[in-house]
């Protein structure tokens, strides 16, 4: 896995890393790290089965594999322990942000985003979205999707893959795995449902 320096540079904010963090980070071989295979699997399984958030789950992995590097990889003792959110996004922040991805559904939307509208970093907005929602950004999305999805299969207007790219999934066949991994059923035995 590679990540970018632009990753590294996101985290800044929250610990006192070195200017250059990724050339600090130890060179290793043989270690097994639970959590960095943990996030390689996650975005291994949104390559082989892509989701409508996909992008914002990668995008969050990248950061979280990044932390998890500098947290445990740095050569130098400058690092700082992440400031503990404890508490939720506040009312006038959920609401910008709630707004902003009704608003943008249809759209590609990025955790940079989303924590761009509520005012914080993105380690401490995906912290503290999920502490609010009970689920982190991209799951929102997603599951946001899904319900629109089902409300254009309700109304019949609209074919399942054109349903499908109009909820920013990748394909009909991703769509399909999605819907009916959260639901039991597939686009179309819904739509057989509601006749």
């Amino acid at each position: 896995m590679y990540v970018p320096t632009a990753v590294f540079a996101r985290l800044m904010d929250d610990y006192n890393l070195p200017a250059v963090p990724e050339r600090s980070i130890r060179h290793s071989c043989g270690v097994q790290d639970a959590v960095i295979n943990q996030i390689g699997l996650s975005v291994l399984s949104e390559m082989m089965s892509p989701t409508a958030a996909g992008r914002m789950l990668v995008e969050t992995s990248s950061l979280l594999l990044a932390a998890r590097l500098a947290h445990s990889h740095l050569e130098t003792g400058l690092i700082r322990s992440p400031i503990r959110s404890r508490h939720g996004l506040d009312d006038g922040r959920l609401r910008r942000v709630l707004a902003y991805i009704e608003e943008h559904l249809a759209e590609d939307i990025t955790v940079a985003d989303l924590a761009s509208v509520a005012c914080l970093s993105i380690f401490h907005f995906t912290r503290a979205f999920a502490a609010t929602m009970d689920v982190p950004p991209h799951r929102y999305v997603s599951r946001r999707r899904l319900e629109i999805a089902k409300e254009m299969i309700a109304t019949g207007r609209a074919s399942l893959s054109e349903i499908a790219l109009d909820c920013q999934f990748s394909s009909q066949s991703s769509f399909t795995r999605a819907f009916r991994q959260a639901t039991g059923t597939t686009p179309a035995e819904y739509r057989q449902t509601l006749r």
